[in-house]
């Protein structure tokens, strides 16, 4: 074989892979299907496809191939083997998604790691960690390694575009959205120029972002010289379990369903036809005119007309059965017994009485935010997702674990979707009688694994020691103020101000950074022609900010920008004057700690239960730095008796803010304030130093690897690397960032990585 030849054949190896995973995966839809002869299983004709491909040796142009490829597997899947239903597309769009990153890796395009990186909720892995989630997402491996090894050589780092989004990471799951994440995937796939351009400029991008100096970080308490290494080189070296309020530490490790003589059996998860179940779902999300579904019996028997019944009630909510005879046979008749309210609200009936209303289990994850989480379960269990409830949301790019209740859901269907979800595991079922409430935790414990780190064993000691014994400066993380040229600090400035047209151009208005290229289009309409129709048009996905916004001035007019901005969610509009108060508290403390140092002093504030007071002259040895906070800006707070007053004075001055008055006419915007500890010391503080040799491995073991039995990694004296395991827990509201930041003394803003030659995907 010529070597030019042979070289292009090479990275066709994970698309082979991720195509007999495929076959394998389709084989139980297609025996659903008629019969046909097996070279027109759905397996084959992806197989006859690449076989197609590949014998036409165009070389030349690899790329163009598997795009126009893809998108006639896709086509021919569809049409010809009945791939219809959420799971099935899903499960197709999640292939494409592996192939496309093959298709990325092709182009040649390899980007250099710097010696940093930093934690990111919003961010997407880079380099080769991103290829190898995807395709073995694809592939339903448990295996971190299994696909990584086979993929490219180890030097190569291969991105993932910005815009590429994958099914199972794609940021909006409803029902109402799969066809704009479809139409999102097809843009991906066709502008893969375009996308290539926008890699190869990201750095460029992130110079105009926030450095810690910008929101007030500025400050360490330890003494000990800094080091650097590589947070979340894998999302897997970042590990929350989050702490209840009994101050029980969750951990996945029993994946058994609790014994209930009310549950179905297992037969209703196949009693029903891949067709069936999708009449079924349209008719349950009024997707057609349909009334009712009719399901023939075709083995007549109570026990079967049974399973069908509980079937279609457990799997198909706010739908009811009964049973009828047409021409001599039995048929099941599903409808709808409530209206669309019946989705949201399971039937009481149905529930016994002597179980708790809430099934509460504990969810391990990995690289998806809470929400994300959520709105999946919620369409694989055709619900909706104010349903469920929990303590805490936890970051996006990390493997995180916490408890989850649901209203009247069993432990049964929940356990089923271990069957047929990547990514996610449910376990520890138990039935309550209330929900889980925001805010109830005592906290999170984190696993952090820093690598390739260059500091001694005496920096490291030193370092360690400092965070056991001092702890960090509680500051809010960067996380909280965007990653934009415009910070989410300004725009609740301006809502605070009441400077409604600048809250609305702050929101619109074109700015340097990193961004969907879409969002991008859409600005650049918007400071074109002012018309929020004209831009909303621009965007496939409406309900992000922007897109909301837009709708509200399209709905309300330019006149009334505060009914326009009111569309947006409560919790999302809170967000922007939040980030304000963070700011201000950052640059607070700084200035506080330079002033004054790690000591008490008189004048300092202190929580005697929830109620703040000061302390006098005569108490200050009986309180230690760690029992002083400072006050997030508001109406209902007091604020230090020293020089600090007068600093929270002048800044909100400069920003035409009157302390005295932080009540907003509309009541929403209102600032009552808050009290935040100024130092946190770590709790459970434990560190090892480890050498290893391959970057890829990982350096301990998750929930899931020891359910799986896996042995715990073993280290060798001496490596190629060094890396430090940290455990540490945190109170809420605490961000592991700042804490790490103290540990490594390096400025965790993005635009500070990128100028280290580190690059940064979304």
């Amino acid at each position: 074989m010529p070597r030019s030849l042979g070289s292009r054949l090479f990275p066709v190896t994970p698309v082979a892979a991720a195509l007999f995973c495929l076959e394998k995966r389709a084989r139980p839809f297609a025996a659903q299907l008629a019969p046909r002869p097996r070279s027109q299983a759905p397996g084959a004709l992806v197989v006859q496809w690449l076989r197609a491909w590949l014998l036409t040796e165009r070389w030349g142009a690899v790329s163009a191939s598997i795009s126009r490829i893809l998108w006639n597997i896709y086509s021919c899947l569809l049409l010809d083997s009945g791939f219809s239903s959420m799971y099935e597309r899903g499960f197709l769009k999640c292939f494409l998604g592996a192939l496309k990153m093959e298709t990325t890796g092709m182009t040649g395009v390899s980007l250099k790691r710097g010696s940093h990186a930093v934690e990111d909720n919003g961010s997407l892995a880079p380099g080769e960690e991103v290829k190898r989630q995807k395709v073995s997402e694809c592939c339903l491996s448990k295996g971190q390694d299994g696909i990584e090894s086979d993929t490219l050589p180890s030097n190569q780092n291969v991105p993932a575009a910005p815009e590429a989004v994958s099914a199972w990471e794609g940021k909006k799951n409803s029902d109402a959205q799969l066809e704009d994440e479809e139409e999102e995937e097809e843009d991906g796939l066709s502008e893969e120029g375009e996308e290539e351009e926008e890699v190869e400029s990201f750095a460029d991008m992130m110079k105009h972002g926030l450095t810690e100096l910008d929101v007030g970080i500025t400050k360490f308490v330890s003494s000990h010289q800094g080091f650097s290494g590589i947070l979340k080189e894998r999302y897997s070296d970042f590990v929350v379990h989050e702490i209840g309020k009994d101050g029980r530490i969750s951990h996945l490790d029993d994946l058994s369903v609790p014994v209930d003589e009310e549950d179905p059996s297992e037969d209703v998860f196949t009693v029903l036809t891949a067709e069936e179940k999708q009449r079924l779902e349209e008719l349950q999300l009024f997707k057609n005119k349909e009334t009712s579904v009719a399901i023939e019996v075709i083995e007549d028997t109570k026990e079967k007309r049974t399973v069908i019944h509980q079937a279609i009630k457990s799997l198909f909510p706010g739908l009811e059965t009964k049973t009828e005879d047409r021409e001599g046979k039995k048929y099941i008749v599903a409808y709808h017994a409530a209206g669309r309210k019946a989705l949201a609200n399971p039937r009481k009936h149905s529930w016994p009485k002597s179980r708790g209303s809430y099934c509460h289990f504990v969810l391990y994850k990995e690289n998806k935010d809470t929400m994300d989480a959520i709105n999946v379960l919620s369409k694989y269990l055709r619900v909706k997702p104010n349903i469920f409830s929990y303590m805490g949301t936890k970051d996006k790019r990390a493997i995180t674990v916490q408890e989850i209740a649901v209203l009247k859901i069993t432990a049964q269907r929940l356990a089923h979707l271990n069957k047929c979800l990547m990514n996610f595991k449910l376990g520890n079922f138990s039935y309550q009688k209330n929900p889980l409430k925001l805010g109830e935790l005592q906290g999170n414990h984190f696993t952090v694994v820093l690598r390739n780190i260059t500091g001694t064993d005496e920096q490291v000691q030193q370092a360690m020691h400092s965070l056991k014994e001092i702890g960090f400066i509680n500051y809010y993380g960067m996380q909280r103020f965007g990653t934009t040229a415009v910070p989410t600090y300004q725009v609740g400035r301006a809502i605070l101000q009441n400077s409604w047209a600048e809250v609305m151009d702050l929101i619109l208005k074109p700015r340097s950074g990193a961004e969907k290229g879409y969002l991008v289009k859409c600005r650049e309409e918007w400071a074109k022609t002012k018309d929020p129709a004209a831009a909303l048009k621009k965007l496939p996905v409406k309900r992000c900010v922007e897109g909301q916004l837009l709708r509200g001035l399209s709905k309300y007019g330019m006149k009334n920008i505060v009914s326009a901005f009111g569309i947006i969610p409560r919790n999302n509009r809170l967000m922007y004057i939040h980030s304000y108060q963070s700011y201000v508290w950052n640059n607070m403390v700084s200035k506080r700690i330079e002033e004054y140092g790690l000591k008490p002093v008189p004048g300092d504030l202190v929580l005697k239960g929830a109620t703040a007071t000061y302390i006098e002259e005569g108490d200050v040895n009986n309180y230690s730095i760690h029992d002083v906070v400072m006050p997030l800006p508001g109406f209902d707070v007091i604020y230090p008796k020293h020089k600090i007053s007068e600093a929270y004075r002048e800044m909100l001055a400069a920003d035409s803010l009157d302390i005295d008055n932080m009540r907003h006419k509309i009541r929403d915007y209102s600032l009552s304030g808050a009290y935040r500890k100024i130092i946190i010391r770590p709790q459970n503080v434990s560190w090892e130093v480890v050498a290893y040799d391959d970057p890829k491995i990982p350096l301990f073991n998750t929930d899931v690897d020891n359910l799986e039995g896996k042995p715990p990694p073993v280290f060798a004296s001496e490596g190629k690397y060094k890396a430090l395991k940290m455990d540490f827990s945190l109170p809420p509201s605490t961000y592991a960032t700042m804490a790490i930041r103290e540990v490594l003394k390096m400025d965790t803003s993005i635009k500070n990585q990128t100028q280290l030659n580190t690059t940064w995907l979304r």
